[in-house]
Order: structure tokens, then C-alpha cells, then sequence
């Protein structure tokens, strides 16, 4: 058997916190949150609450570590809604600075009484859990990523500039984050974390956890969306070339969001791994 629990929001240096439970509008197509038996809670780990929700009744604890500015829900319906809730469970990690983050996300993990793991993050989510992974190697079942990379380049700080106006932004992808954020924070956050990815050109070779890669030993699952215009393709392939024993699934026709376009095909990906 199996419990899902999603992780939710992060208080510490926003001076606004989303509590709205499963009732936070999402403009997802099909995916209701209404059918959800969840629990939202919070804990406090090293100085911060962590806000978070769990569904389903396993024995295979499995984080979740949303985006940029996330949370389980405006990052994750459709993997709280259809994951196999008899046979895992979840938590969602909505992150700000990545090594801060992968502590506070493990430890939050051993808080709630897991002594081992598995992690699911996407996009930024993802370098938590590279992190998390490294160098916490005897709690860690099993690792997926996707939308993530290892270190900053160049032509990455030209894609986050391109998009640092959310007022170009789609309406439809403005949304939740202007419903947990507000309107005017959100597009203050969003300016803050440009900043705060750019700089890690500064240091050598961009990296933001390149030098720890070797040092995860978990099964670890690399997913990539062929068509995603925010990690350019040679990121994933770094990936699987530095952390040992890894593969690497394309989509073809998977973005950046391909775990919510591709929601049936990825969390069958996922669940097999899982059980392997």
C-alpha cells in the first residue's frame, strides 16, 4: 500500500502564502480537485513552514518539488489526482534557493517520519532534488527529473530575460500564479528569481550542482521534452553523461509542462519506474 502527500508552499521570504488548500483555481482541462481526498497541513523546518498535502494510503514516500515560485497545485494536478495513490506517496516542495531548499526538503521528509524517499521535481524543482539526492545518498530511493539542468549558460539567461515581462505572458499561464501571488508580487518574484538564476553565470562553468552529480547513487529517471523552449536539449543529455547509471525517456512532442500536456503518458512512465 501507498500514500501520495504534496508538499505546498514555502513561507520563508514571501511576504504572501497561499492557504487555499484544494480549493485553488486551475485552469487545467480536466483536472478537478474537487475528487481528491487531501490533507493540508503545515510544518515548521529550520525556521520556516512548510505548507503541504497528502492523498493516498502507501508505504512509498515520494516528494514532489514544483517550479519556480509552485505548488502542488498550480504545478502538479494532474499527479495528485491520478497517480497511484495504493502504491506511493507524494509531497510537493514549492522552492526559492536551490542547496537551502534540498535541506529544508529532506528535512521536512524525516519530520513527517520517512526515513527513505523517492523525488519527483520539474524544472527548478529538479535541482533541488539533484541536490537533495547527492547528498543525502542513504535516504533516497529513486530520483526523476525533467525541465531541469545542472548548471547556467549563456544562451539559458537569454530564454529567462526573454520571458521576465509575465505581462507578455499568456492570461492563461498568468493566472495561478497571480491567484496565489497577487498580480503585482508575482510579477516582483518573477523579476527576483531571473535575477537570482542569472547569476550563477558568475561562477565557473555556470554550475549550479555540476560537481555533485557524481555523487548520486539512486536509479535516477531523466525526462525531457524534445520541444521545450526553456531547457535547451544539451542539458538532459549532461545530465545522463555525469550521474551514474542514469536514463534518459524523450517525448517528442513534450514542452517544458510535459508531465501536465502529457499527463496519462508521463505518470505511467513514472509509476513503472517506481516499481521497478
Amino acid at each position: 500500500m501507498a500514500t501520495y502527500i504534496a508538499l505546498h508552499v514555502l513561507t520563508r521570504g514571501l511576504s504572501r502564502v497561499c492557504t487555499k488548500g484544494s480549493t485553488f483555481s486551475y485552469p487545467l482541462r480536466g483536472v478537478r480537485f474537487c475528487s481528491i481526498s487531501m490533507k493540508s497541513a503545515k510544518q515548521n523546518v529550520n525556521g520556516v513552514d512548510l505548507y503541504y498535502q497528502q492523498t493516498g494510503t502507501g508505504q512509498h514516500a515520494v516528494l514532489l518539488l514544483p517550479g519556480a515560485l509552485g505548488s502542488g497545485q498550480t504545478d502538479f494536478g494532474p499527479q495528485l489526482e491520478s497517480l497511484d495513490k495504493q502504491r506511493f506517496s507524494v509531497r510537493d516542495f514549492p522552492l526559492d534557493f536551490f542547496d537551502r531548499d534540498a535541506k529544508d526538503a529532506v528535512d521536512l521528509m524525516l519530520a513527517l517520519k520517512f526515513k527513505r524517499f523517492s523525488l519527483l521535481g520539474w524544472s527548478d524543482g529538479g535541482i533541488t532534488a539533484l541536490i537533495a539526492a547527492a547528498r543525502n545518498p542513504s535516504l533516497i530511493n529513486k530520483l526523476v527529473v525533467w525541465g531541469s539542468n545542472a548548471y547556467v549558460s549563456e544562451q539559458d539567461v537569454k530564454i529567462y530575460n526573454s520571458i521576465r515581462d509575465v505581462s507578455v505572458w499568456s492570461a492563461r499561464m498568468r493566472k495561478p500564479m497571480e491567484d496565489m501571488y497577487g498580480a503585482q508580487d508575482f510579477a516582483k518574484l518573477w523579476e527576483a528569481w531571473v535575477d537570482g538564476i542569472s547569476q550563477f553565470t558568475q561562477r565557473p562553468d555556470g554550475s549550479i550542482c555540476c560537481e555533485l552529480l557524481p555523487l548520486i547513487s539512486c536509479p535516477t529517471l531523466i525526462v525531457h521534452g524534445e520541444k521545450d523552449p526553456m531547457v535547451p536539449h544539451f542539458h538532459p543529455q549532461y545530465l545522463l553523461e555525469n550521474i551514474r547509471g542514469s536514463r534518459l525517456h524523450l517525448m517528442p512532442e513534450g514542452k517544458h509542462n510535459l508531465h501536465l500536456r502529457f499527463a496519462k503518458e508521463f505518470n505511467q512512465l513514472v509509476e513503472e519506474f517506481l516499481s521497478e
